[in-house]
């Protein structure tokens, strides 16, 4: 939203993961921006919302895109993109429980389930 204005954007893939299409979301969100905006993030994904509150990402870029387990980072094709979308926008991440009765969570929950619904 902005200036009481929304624009709804959705999507699907096949044969892939949760973690990977919550990423993709916020990539898309940032992506369909006019201008460089401040923007607040609010996903039920730890996976996004522990990256940058909890300075994984930081971590996994200083151990050249490794985990702590010394495993490769997975989807880090979204992150490198998010990243990017970041440097025109200053985002933050606000983590919502999921499935708590929390609206816009809810809405996007749905929203999902029938861009999914249209593959």
């Amino acid at each position: 939203m902005f200036n009481g204005h929304e624009r709804v954007v959705t999507g699907a893939e096949r044969e892939t993961t949760n973690n990977r299409m919550e990423l993709a979301a916020v990539v898309e969100s940032l992506r369909v921006l006019k201008e460089p905006c401040s923007v607040a993030v609010h996903t039920d994904s730890a996976y996004i919302a522990n990256a940058f509150n909890e300075g994984w990402i930081d971590n996994w870029i200083r151990r050249g895109w490794m985990t702590a387990g010394k495993k490769p980072v997975k989807n880090q094709d979204l992150w490198k993109a998010l990243l990017k979308m970041m440097e025109t926008h200053e985002v933050t991440f606000v983590k919502v429980k999921g499935h708590a009765d929390d609206e816009l969570n809810n809405r996007v929950d749905r929203l999902a389930v029938e861009a999914m619904k249209l593959q």
